[in-house]
């Protein structure tokens, strides 16, 4: 191992942020995490470099992989040979023979251009509207949205701020369960006057109040493909830092998760950095606790060796936070409180059918920071979650259950269902590509066979009371999850974010959003997976189980897309001609339509315009076509898309983020118009009637 970093305060020079966001999203988002040196110092070699001198094409024969594959790992696994892809048990539970939206099976809309207009522009024939927006009210008596008149109780009661994820589940007769992630607030467009080294206590009790969860019952506008808020239903409910969570799974209890007001270790007040989710096919959410590091102060202070290593692993900061909560909660103080950090970094579950019940956080599934959680049912009727980890360097995961999934949605199937994300095994990835090292020279040149591919294997790490990880217990294998994942030697991949499986193909999709430090000096070097050194546009791995089995523990992989400008040689489109598509920078969500169709949304784009939503077929001659269905305004991040048979969604996230930007100087009028504040908010876009 290289020596242990500094904590992440100040900034390292040389390192600024690979995308086109602005400072002050890096420092609200993710506390400035790209200004910094990557807490991933380990040491691990490619998989390529340990398979060094074996033939990589030959790998590619049924079987080979397997083989190989367990020698390089440590690994005892039997001998499979990948199968064709047939249709699985949908994650959503979406299936359809009509279009998305209208738009057919070739996705039939006209691409939206790139553009910096401060609006939502969606194609020619479609309409669009705004489903809800920070501040409206969710409960009766809430107040309606008044930027001079806020109050941590009245944000309790009405939307939140800077929404990421979104899913709907059905309730039948045009009703729908809408649910929602509020990721960060940015204090600076919310507040007249305020000053970030000085936070009054009601301004920081409103940022408690407008981070966390909404689960608001929505109607279907008849003749549209709008959904209306039901203000006041019996079901609608917003869960905030100071709700109270469950510790699940077997970190519950753990003496590292206790603390002065959890001595028991088991209740958690709050979820944090809510970024990306899934939803189950047993009727709950999945909610993913992100960048949850910026918000614990004073690592600095902590004395232990073993606490420092963790602390400065998990990118914690060594003095005062951004919002300065350390000042009016102890939890948030690490000289205080060191274990409170450990009660936050998880995947949440979510019953959202039951306003009464209490979140828990799946502890079996690591602690790392989740981007999001996104099912496949294996073969034998288990649960497989796949997951990445949003920092450079970091690696992808997956959690395969023990027990099997009971069938069903209703309230019998989520009973049956509620420990099962409790008991699993947790894997990390190893890549290889089919390519001599040679031939990958970060430049993004395709190789000498014409593809970026390869084969990998699922690490194990630990299962049930059982580690893999030498010098690390079960429990801590799921605490620090990255320490486990250095020793197990996984592949560091540029920013793993969303995961997603297609519910026609089981393929499984990962957008690897960017790393502008990847070939920098001290750092990894381009491998096949990771092709681009200075990788400031990103890229989309496509992974094909073996055996198309979500249990199995090898697969193949390709790059579907290496993103930025079409007429850069960098760039790869699917096979696609590049003259023919849509420029694409910076991916990060994903999605599907009914037809299997993957949207990407992005986040930050470096080719100088708004961040949008993308389509691209997945099968046949279109294959690898990205066509750009929407834009967002000024400063806004495309986030949580959603496509069904009537809509197309997303949640419009921090517009009118720009520097220098402040409540008397916004830098967006999105979306009320003239005279107003920007307001994070969803969105609906549908084909207009003819």
């Amino acid at each position: 191992m290289r020596p242990l970093l500094p904590f992440l305060d100040p900034p390292a020079s040389g390192s600024p942020c690979a995308s086109g966001r602005a400072a002050l999203t890096c420092r609200m988002r993710c506390g400035d995490a790209c200004a910094h040196e990557a807490p991933n110092t380990s040491d691990n070699a490619y998989f390529g470099d340990v398979a060094a001198g074996m033939s990589r094409r030959g790998l590619l024969r049924a079987g080979a992989v397997v083989g190989v594959g367990a020698a390089a790992a440590g690994l005892s696994v039997g001998t499979t040979t990948p199968a064709a892809a047939t249709p699985l048990v949908a994650a959503r539970g979406k299936s359809s023979s009509r279009p998305a939206g209208g738009h057919g099976k070739g996705l039939d809309f006209v691409p939206v251009e790139p553009n910096t207009l401060d609006q939502v522009t969606v194609p020619p024939g479609y309409a669009q509207a705004v489903v809800m927006a920070w501040g409206d009210p969710l409960f009766t008596g809430a107040p309606a949205f008044d930027v001079d008149r806020q109050s941590a109780a009245a944000q309790r009661r009405q939307f939140g701020f800077n929404n990421d994820f979104l899913g709907l589940l059905p309730l039948g007769r045009g009703q729908h369960l809408m649910v929602v992630n509020h990721e960060y607030t940015t204090e600076q467009l919310m507040h007249r006057g305020y000053d970030a080294a000085n936070p009054t206590r009601e301004q920081v009790e409103i940022g408690w109040a407008a981070h966390g969860l909404s689960v608001v019952v929505v109607e279907e506008e008849r003749g549209t493909g709008m959904l209306k808020p039901v203000v006041g239903h019996r079901l609608n409910r917003r869960l905030h830092t100071h709700s109270e969570f469950a510790l699940a799974g077997p970190v519950a209890g753990h003496p590292l998760v206790r603390t002065t007001a959890d001595p028991r270790g088991r209740t958690v007040l709050g979820t944090l950095n809510n970024c990306g989710g899934g939803l189950t096919p047993w009727g709950t959410w999945l909610t993913a606790e992100e960048n949850v590091n910026q918000y614990f102060a004073n690592g600095a202070s902590v004395t232990d060796p073993t606490t420092l290593a963790r602390l400065k692993r998990y990118g914690a900061a060594g003095g005062a936070t951004e919002r300065r909560w350390e000042r009016f909660d102890d939890r948030f103080d690490l000289a205080k409180e060191p274990n409170e950090i450990n009660r936050f970094g998880w995947v949440v579950e979510v019953d959202p059918y039951d306003p009464t019940s209490t979140p828990k956080k799946r502890t079996a599934l690591g602690r790392f920071k989740h981007e999001a959680a996104e099912p496949r049912i294996t073969d034998d009727g288990r649960v497989a979650m796949y997951m990445g980890d949003d920092e450079r360097f970091d690696y992808l995961y997956k959690f395969v259950s023990d027990g099997r999934v009971a069938r069903g949605a209703d309230a019998a199937a989520r009973r049956r269902n509620r420990d099962l994300l409790d008991s699993g095994t947790l894997y990390v990835a190893r890549f290889l590509g089919s390519s001599s090292q040679a031939d990958i020279d970060g430049t993004g040149a395709l190789p000498s066979d014409g593809r970026f591919d390869g084969v990998g294997v699922w690490v194990p790490l630990v299962s049930g009371t059982t580690s893999y990880v030498k010098g690390m217990t079960a429990q801590e294998v799921l605490l620090f999850t990255r320490h486990a994942a250095d020793v197990a030697g996984a592949t560091k991949m540029d920013r793993p974010e969303d995961v997603q499986p297609s519910p026609r193909t089981g393929k499984v999709y990962v957008a690897l959003t960017n790393n502008a430090n990847r070939g920098a000096a001290g750092q990894a070097l381009a491998d096949e997976a990771n092709p681009r050194h200075a990788n400031k546009h990103g890229h989309v791995l496509e992974l094909t189980e073996h055996g198309d089995d979500a249990a199995a523990t090898s697969f193949t992989w390709n790059l579907l897309l290496v993103c930025g400008d079409p007429a850069d040689p960098s760039t790869y489109w699917g096979g696609f001609d590049p003259r023919r598509v849509s420029p694409i920078s910076c991916p990060d969500n994903l999605a599907f339509d009914p037809q299997g169709n993957l949207w990407i949304s992005t986040d930050g784009n470096a080719l100088g315009s708004h961040d949008g939503l993308f389509a691209v077929p997945l099968d046949g001659q279109r294959r690898g076509q990205v066509k750009q269905f929407l834009t967002v305004p000024v400063g806004a991040e495309t986030c949580g898309p959603w496509i069904d048979d009537e809509r197309v969604m997303v949640c419009v996230q921090h517009p009118g983020e720009k520097d220098g930007a402040t409540v008397d100087r916004p830098a967006s009028r999105w979306p009320d118009g003239p005279g107003s504040v920007p307001r994070p908010a969803v969105v609906a876009a549908w084909r207009s009637r003819r």
